[in-house]
C-alpha cells in the first residue's frame, strides 16, 4: 500500500530504523522463548508492519506462526503482504486451511499475483477457487499476463471518475471508495466504456469549485503503459515524470489498473539485485539469495564456475605450449597472473560502466560504436600509466635489471587493457542483440578472452622482443 501512517515512539525516538528492527526482533524471540505471549503481542501494538515482517524473517522458522498469529487480522495482512516470498510459502503450509484463505483474500490483488507465482500449481488452483468472486476474477485477471509485465504487476483497485461528475459528487465517491484502493492522491477519468480520457490528482480536486465538473479540470495530455510494456520501462517511466502511480491500459486504451511507486521500488530493487548477481556469475529467480536453500545456491552459482574452469583449462594448455620461451627465461612466468588478473578487472570496470548504462538508457544517447571507441581509448590511457608502473616495477624489483623483459610486461599489459575494455564494452551488446542477458553472459566471456587472447598477447610480443 502507497499511503502510511507514521508513528513515533518516545522510547524509540533516537534510535535508528535497523536498530529499532533488530531489537524487536531480539525481544521478540526473547519474550516467544519464555512463552509470553502476552508481553510479545503487547510489544508489537505500536510496531508497523514492515517491522514486524522483518522480525517475523529474522526468527526460527518454528517461532515465525506463533508471532504472526499474534497480530490481529487487518495487522497480518499488512505483514503477510511485506513478508519475503519464502516465508509466506513457509507460513502457507503451516497455516489451517481456513486461516490462509483469510488472509489471502484480503491482501491486494498484485501482492496476491505475486505470491501466487511463487506458490506450486496445485496450491494456486485450490486457494484460487475459495477466494471470493470478486478477488478471484481480479487475481486471475493479472495471472493472465506475462510475468514482469505492466499487466502482472499492476492492481485494479483504482478510483475512476466520469467526465460529468462535479467536483462535489467526485469527493463524495472518493470517500465510499478510499478503503478499498489503493491511492486516492491519482485519479482517472474514463467514459463508458472505460476508456481513459483524462487523469486529476487530488490537489486539483480538492482545490477546484464544488459545481465545477471534471472535464473542467482533468489534464488530457497523459502518460499511460501498455498491459504488456516490461516492469523495468514502467519503473523507468515513474522514475521520469516523478509520478505517484501510472495507469495501465489495454490493447483499446480500456483503463485496467494502475501501478504504484512502492511497487516500482520493489521493481528496481528486484532489478538491480538481479543485475548484481549477474555481474558476479549467479543465476537468480528474483528471490532473496539468502533465503534460499544452500544446494539451490550452489546450484545457481557453479554454471559459469564450470565455465571458467574450461577457461583456465584452456589458458593453461595455452601455457603449456610455450614451454620452450618459459624455459629460456622463467622470469615471464612470474607476470602472467598480474596480466590475465588486471585485463580482467580492466574488462569487469568496462562491462559494469556498459551495463549499467543500459539500464538508465543514457548509454543510447551516445551509441554502441561511440562507447566501444571510448572505453578503447580509455583501455590504452589505463595500460599505458600500468605498463608503465608494471616496467618499473619488474626492472628494479623483479627481473634485476633486464630491460628486455620489464618492456614486455609493460608493452604486453597495454594491449591487454584495450583488450579487455574492448571486450568489456563490446560484449554487451553483442548479447543484447541475441535477445540474452548481457550482465549474465559478459563477465564469464570477458574473463576467457581476456585469459586466453591475454596470454598469447603476452607471449608472441615476447618472441618479438625478446627475439626468441
Amino acid at each position: 500500500m502507497i499511503e502510511d501512517n507514521n508513528y513515533s515512539s518516545p522510547s524509540v525516538a533516537t534510535i535508528s530504523r535497523q536498530e529499532l528492527r533488530e531489537l524487536v526482533r531480539s525481544q521478540l524471540q526473547a519474550l516467544l522463548e519464555q512463552d509470553n505471549l502476552s508481553g510479545a503481542k503487547a510489544m508489537l501494538v505500536p510496531v508497523q508492519p514492515p517491522d514486524i515482517a522483518e522480525a517475523i524473517e529474522g526468527l526460527p522458522e518454528t517461532m515465525q506462526v506463533i508471532a504472526f498469529r499474534l497480530l490481529s487480522k487487518g495487522e497480518a495482512i499488512e505483514v503477510y503482504e511485506q513478508l519475503d516470498s519464502s516465508v509466506q510459502q513457509s507460513l502457507c503450509e503451516k497455516f489451517k486451511r481456513q486461516e490462509v484463505i483469510d488472509i489471502v483474500d484480503k491482501m491486494s490483488p498484485d501482492d496476491r499475483a505475486k505470491l501466487f507465482e511463487e506458490l506450486p500449481a496445485a496450491v494456486v488452483r485450490r486457494l484460487l477457487g475459495q477466494l471470493s468472486s470478486t478477488e478471484r476474477q481480479a487475481t486471475a485477471q493479472l495471472l493472465g499476463y506475462d510475468s514482469g509485465t505492466a499487466g502482472r504487476i499492476m492492481t485494479p483497485e483504482y478510483i475512476s471518475l466520469k467526465e460529468e461528475y462535479t467536483v462535489a459528487q467526485s469527493l463524495e465517491r472518493i470517500r465510499s471508495l478510499a478503503h478499498v484502493t489503493e491511492t486516492v492522491y491519482s485519479l482517472y477519468v474514463t467514459d463508458t466504456n472505460r476508456h481513459l480520457t483524462g487523469i486529476l490528482s487530488l490537489r486539483d480536486l480538492v482545490t477546484s469549485q464544488l459545481n465545477q465538473t471534471i472535464s473542467e479540470i482533468m489534464n488530457r495530455d497523459f502518460v499511460c503503459v501498455q498491459t504488456g510494456t516490461d516492469q523495468e520501462e514502467v519503473a523507468r517511466v515513474i522514475q521520469r515524470y516523478d509520478f505517484l502511480a501510472i495507469p495501465v491500459v489495454d490493447s483499446e486504451q480500456r483503463l485496467v489498473g494502475i501501478i504504484t511507486v512502492d511497487d516500482v521500488l520493489d521493481i528496481l530493487e528486484q532489478e538491480t539485485t538481479e543485475d548484481i548477481y549477474a555481474l558476479g556469475g549467479v543465476q537468480s529467480d528474483g528471490d532473496n539469495y539468502f533465503q534460499v536453500n544452500l544446494f539451490t545456491a550452489a546450484r545457481r552459482r557453479v554454471v559459469w564456475l564450470f565455465v571458467l574452469l574450461l577457461t583456465n583449462s584452456v589458458t593453461g594448455g595455452i601455457i603449456t605450449a610455450q614451454e620452450d620461451i618459459l624455459q629460456k627465461v622463467v622470469a615471464l612466468a612470474a607476470f602472467i597472473p598480474l596480466l590475465t588478473g588486471t585485463g580482467g578487472n580492466v574488462g569487469a570496470q568496462s562491462s559494469t560502466v556498459v551495463i549499467r548504462g543500459m539500464n538508465t538508457d543514457e548509454i543510447w544517447k551516445i551509441g554502441p560504436v561511440k562507447v566501444i571507441l571510448r572505453e578503447a581509448a580509455a583501455g590504452a590511457m589505463l595500460g599505458g600509466i600500468l605498463g608503465l608502473l608494471a616496467t618499473a616495477w619488474a626492472y628494479l624489483f623483479i627481473v634485476n635489471g633486464n630491460l628486455e623483459v620489464s618492456v614486455t610486461v609493460g608493452v604486453s599489459l597495454v594491449a591487454i587493457s584495450i583488450l579487455a575494455s574492448v571486450a568489456g564494452s563490446s560484449l554487451p551488446f553483442l548479447f543484447r542483440s541475441f535477445g540474452l542477458d548481457p550482465a549474465l553472459m559478459s563477465a564469464p566471456f570477458i574473463t576467457t578472452a581476456v585469459d586466453v587472447l591475454g596470454v598469447l598477447i603476452y607471449f608472441n610480443l615476447a618472441r618479438v622482443i625478446l627475439q626468441i
